[in-house]
């Protein structure tokens, strides 16, 4: 079992994230702005602390996370624009506030449009529409690869409130989309990418449960998903549905 830092417990993503790690057994300390919105079932089982990542300093966010193992970070939004890329720059510039030796595993959180589009040489955030929105996603990344830690970044499509498929079931990849894309694509300006893109975005559109057993069932500083791109999709022939990634897209 491992020392397990949650950010943005209470959120959707954080909430599943934060039952399945008490319910492995592991030992979880959140950091929230608001500890009544915890589950109750879980709240006496954890230790929280309270605060707001975007007020905090680099040297108060290493004293957070100091001893633990693993950070998972599932604060902040995309559509938060710069507040967000600030909360993961903060985060990062935290972590590395600390020694080599001590800094935890981190995990973050960004979307399916900073994964390579097949081998088209392109990301989502390169095509029209999509990069006015996700641009922060780049960011992020671009933070990351930057920073010395062993960070993996989750990149799902839209993730919904639903019963887990099962994490054994679902398609797994590193820096690339995971479904098939046409070696045409390459061939393709990005107007016409565009949709193809749009097109796989319900195969990736994935239940918050499933993206948190994604996570923790990878929280060594080794292995195929350090400092890697984690594609994640449905079982072949399924295909989940938000209406808030059509929006964007209109």
């Amino acid at each position: 079992m491992a020392r397990v830092f949650i950010f943005g417990a209470t959120g959707s993503l954080g909430r599943s994230v934060l039952r399945q790690s008490v319910e492995s057994g592991h030992d979880v300390t959140v950091f929230v702005r608001d500890p009544s919105k915890l589950p109750y079932e879980v709240s006496t089982r954890i230790g929280v602390r309270r605060g707001d990542l975007l007020q905090s300093g680099a040297d108060a966010i290493a004293d957070l996370v100091r001893g633990h193992q693993v950070v998972l970070n599932c604060a902040g939004h995309v559509t938060d624009g710069e507040a967000f890329v600030d909360l993961v720059s903060r985060l990062v510039d935290g972590v590395e506030r600390l020694q080599p030796l001590e800094r935890p595993v981190c995990w973050f959180l960004a979307g399916a449009a900073v994964l390579d589009i097949g081998e088209s040489g392109r990301r989502g955030v390169d095509l029209p529409r999509v990069k006015n929105i996700y641009w922060p996603h780049r960011a992020n990344f671009e933070r990351l690869q930057r920073s010395s830690l062993a960070w993996s970044l989750l990149c799902p499509g839209p993730m919904v409130d639903r019963a887990p498929v099962g994490l054994s079931t679902l398609r797994v990849t590193v820096d690339r989309l995971p479904v098939p894309v046409s070696r045409l694509s390459r061939l393709l300006p990005a107007p016409l990418l565009l949709p193809i893109f749009a097109s796989k975005i319900p195969e990736m559109i994935i239940p918050y449960s499933d993206a948190a057993a994604l996570m923790l069932a990878h929280l060594g500083a080794e292995g195929e998903l350090v400092r890697r791109r984690v594609g994640v999709a449905l079982p072949v022939g399924m295909k989940g549905r938000k209406s808030t990634w059509t929006a964007t897209l209109k």
